[in-house]
């Protein structure tokens, strides 16, 4: 976190995200559809009950019109009123019965529909979750963690409501509208068709409101997405934003994005929120004709009055489910634009091996670099023209200024990125013929910047080999000078880290990466600034240990303290991406040039 994510960083990462335009929505639909497709015989079963609820919903209001039309409004000279209460009772009877099927459908189409919703949810998250580990480094350089994570929560929480209810709604609404509109057409095909006349109308405003509805609505999860990738990027970096006394700006720079956010739900929510208060006043108005025309038909023509009370029925429930399905519809619209950007996770090149990969036997670590060049973008290059080797057992280390492109090479030692001139070698094979797998299993790596996990001390050591014996952990620990400050800590080894390890120093954390290092049993072993966050008496102390871990490995040390280094087979001095200098830590002294300046720099600062 620094000045720049503050700023123009924040502005630039917003401008992108504006800019883009959501997919397709039929394509977002039928990958939906996919996914509901694994619970296929749930889904039948939950559309079923549906069918048989709105079956059963409707088939009451309809025999309410023998019921009016028998008991209600019956000829006065009728004197058998016995059979009348007795007929009554027996229609109320059935009715009661139907209303029951109704309700017992209804709590097994929901019952069986959250459990599609949910399981589809969870096979979705799965395969969020694991396209994110196929992903190369670089995504995760170009995407803001917060960012990544909302599509993990709010995107993939949008899609759940609308598996959850909405659909259901939506499904349940348009077998209403069928079955509706056929029994108003059987009961009075004059008022049957007012109704029929008024669909395509409201189908027609529905579309129009759809479309523009649901640019804001990508538009609304693109910019939530923005807003918690800051949000993110100010908490992690609180240390730095009060350092710098960068409050202001930086809540400066939280309003922008919230008054964006802002206006992006308002116009979402108003363009999807506009079609229930549009359609429920055509449906008002449908409603009012068809009773208009049912009261002439009745004067004039003598329909029944239980065929009128039916129809007027009928057409307030055919109005329901249009009221319904136009009010779910700033869902729909979220869910869409959440799928979408889950979707264009999903659609991102993963890393890939090539099909002409090597087959590998056991790695003994012999690496050559032939004149590599190199750069994170085409525009700028960061090496240039660099050529070493390593043996096995051998340690090779990188001096220089920051920025030099130290850490650079051992980046492409683990191909988090592929170089665009020369080769790197590994026992022969050319890096990019070894699955990436083989690769980074045979590479232990000591980061500059600590990461640990939720967990125990133990098992975040045993990280860097999960069939580790607790033995084989403990020692490890004992090499890499962590054992001491372990048994200190309240359960020792069963000790729970939560937070990237808060409650450690950060010494003691870099110590763990160390131990996790030391467990491991991989011929290649990466120490970037291993060393950096240990104060000078503890580097000392752990150098025995670190030449233990370094034993028959074959070792690359990036360090500013160059006495971390003076037992190196080969120094490195890298100014600018090229390799300005090389040799013994004598040679490089006796031959007084940057090394040398280095040197006494550091010791005079001692």
């Amino acid at each position: 976190m620094n000045e720049m994510s503050v700023g123009s960083r924040g502005s630039r990462d917003r401008s992108l995200q504006m800019s883009g335009r959501p997919k397709d929505m039929k394509q977002t639909v039928l990958r939906l559809m996919r996914y509901l497709s694994h619970e296929k015989k749930l889904f039948i079963l939950a559309m079923t009950c549906t069918v048989v609820y709105t079956a059963a919903s409707l088939a009451v209001s309809y025999l309410l019109r023998p019921v009016i039309n028998r008991f209600i409004y019956y000829d006065p000279e009728d004197g058998n009123v016995e059979a009348r209460i007795s007929g009554l009772a027996a229609a109320l009877l059935f009715l009661a019965l139907v209303y029951g099927m109704e309700v017992l459908s209804q709590w097994l189409q929901s019952r069986l529909m959250l459990s599609v919703s949910q399981r589809s949810l969870e096979r979705m998250r799965g395969d969020l979750f694991g396209k994110l580990q196929t992903l190369p480094i670089r995504y995760f350089d170009d995407h803001a963690t917060g960012d990544i994570m909302s599509r993990f929560t709010n995107d993939v929480d949008t899609v759940g409501e609308m598996l959850n209810t909405t659909l259901i709604q939506i499904l349940s609404g348009a077998v209403t509208i069928v079955g509706t509109i056929a029994l108003m057409l059987y009961t009075n095909p004059i008022l049957g068709g007012i109704t029929l006349v008024m669909t395509p109308v409201l189908t027609w405003i529905s579309k129009l409101i759809i479309k523009k509805g649901r640019g804001a609505y990508a538009r609304q999860q693109k910019t939530l997405g923005t807003l918690n990738g800051f949000v993110q990027e100010t908490v992690s970096g609180q240390k730095v934003v009060k350092v710098f006394n960068h409050e202001d700006a930086a809540m400066a720079e939280f309003a922008g994005l919230n008054r964006e956010l802002r206006d992006a739900q308002i116009k979402a929510q108003f363009r999807a929120g506009i079609m229930g208060p549009v359609t429920h006043q055509l449906c008002n108005m449908t409603y009012a004709l068809t009773a208009c025309v049912g009261a002439l038909l009745v004067v004039r023509r003598g329909f029944d009055l239980g065929g009128l009370t039916v129809s007027l029925n009928y057409t307030r429930r055919f109005n329901r489910p249009i009221n319904e399905i136009s009010m779910q519809m700033n869902t729909v619209f979220a869910a869409l634009a959440g799928a979408e950007r889950v979707f264009e996770v999903m659609d991102c090149e993963p890393e890939r091996d090539g099909e002409d990969c090597a087959e590998i036997g056991e790695i003994k670590g012999h690496i050559v670099l032939d004149h590599v060049s190199f750069g994170y973008t085409p525009e700028v290059t960061v090496l240039h023209d660099i050529s070493l080797y390593a043996k096995p057992g051998q340690k090779i280390a990188f001096v220089g200024s920051t920025g030099a492109g130290k850490t650079t090479v051992t980046n492409l030692l683990s191909r988090f990125y592929d170089i665009q001139e020369g080769s790197i070698t590994i026992d022969g094979i050319p890096i990019e013929k070894i699955p990436r797998g083989i690769l980074r299993g045979n590479i232990a790596m000591v980061l500059q910047d600590t990461h640990l996990f939720t967990g125990t001390v133990r098992e975040n050591i045993r990280y860097g080999r999960l069939d580790a014996t607790d033995e084989e952990v403990e020692e490890a620990a004992k090499v890499a000078s962590a054992h001491s400050f372990i048994l200190h800590l309240k359960n020792g080894y069963d000790t729970v880290l939560e937070h990237d390890g808060a409650n450690l120093s950060q010494g003691q954390r870099q110590l763990l990466n160390i131990a996790r290092a030391a467990v491991s049993r991989a011929p290649i072993l990466i120490l970037d600034e291993a060393t950096s966050s240990v104060d000078t008496r503890t580097e000392k102390h752990i150098e025995e240990g670190m030449d233990a871990i370094m034993k028959d490995r074959t070792t690359f040390v990036i360090a500013h303290r160059l006495s971390t280094v003076r037992k190196s087979n080969a120094i490195m001095v890298l100014e600018h991406g090229r390799v300005i200098e090389r040799g013994s830590h004598e040679e490089l002294l006796a031959l007084g040039g940057r090394y040398a300046d280095l040197y006494h720099e550091i010791a005079e600062l001692a």
